[in-house]
């Protein structure tokens, strides 16, 4: 079960890195502008700031946890909800992609990673995404849940890094693709939705 559940979440955070954000197409549109070396320093940013979200989730919820299963219990049914209302979004947005490289100055390494950190940490978004996905995935009784929640944090992390790493150096290739394949934005926009839509009844039931 603790298996299962651990490759379900890695399975779910793929699934979400590869579908179209901000966070991934920023990372897109940076290494079209201006090379994959600032594509890679945006990553670097995004998913350190991932530790800030996974640290206050881990301490804060746990907390909860301890003191209140019913509240608990509350916090994973409005997860599943935000999860829903996060699919109903995506079905009413448009299809098409964006690749606009105009809106990506050229900024140096550190900079931009800089950028990325702040564009995460202070987003508050994530922090709620954060809160809607994760509890849902505990997978012990006997581990700390705060040493479950930094696992699921170094797994996010870790999948995360290695897509948007993977977008970062293919920009060119994957711009062509969705360029000359017409339904690509629309394919991604449905995966997303099955993808929301898969997690908050995972969480449910």
């Amino acid at each position: 079960m603790i298996t299962e559940t651990l490759i379900s979440f890695a399975l779910a955070t793929c699934a979400l890195a590869i579908s179209p954000g901000p966070d991934n197409i920023y990372v897109l549109v940076q290494s079209i502008a201006n090379g994959k070396s600032y594509g890679m320093a945006t990553v670097c940013g995004l998913i350190t700031g991932c530790i800030v979200h996974t640290t206050l989730l881990a301490f804060g919820v746990s907390a909860i946890i301890k003191d209140n299963d019913d509240l608990f219990f509350g916090i994973k049914v409005l997860g599943a909800l935000y999860l829903l209302y996060l699919a109903y979004k995506v079905y009413k947005s448009d299809a098409q992609l964006d690749f606009d490289s105009e809106t990506a100055p050229k900024k140096s390494l550190k900079a931009l990673f800089v950028q990325g950190f702040f564009m995460n940490v202070l987003n508050p978004k994530v922090t709620i995404f954060f809160l809607a996905f994760f509890p849902g995935f505990l997978f012990s009784k006997t581990l700390s849940s705060v040493l479950q929640f930094y696992i699921l944090g170094g797994i996010f992390m870790l999948v995360s890094f290695i897509i948007f790493s993977a977008i970062a150096l293919l920009a060119g290739q994957i711009k062509t693709y969705t360029l000359t394949h017409k339904n690509s934005g629309l394919f991604l926009k449905w995966l997303q939705i099955v993808v929301f839509i898969g997690i908050s009844v995972f969480i449910l039931v």
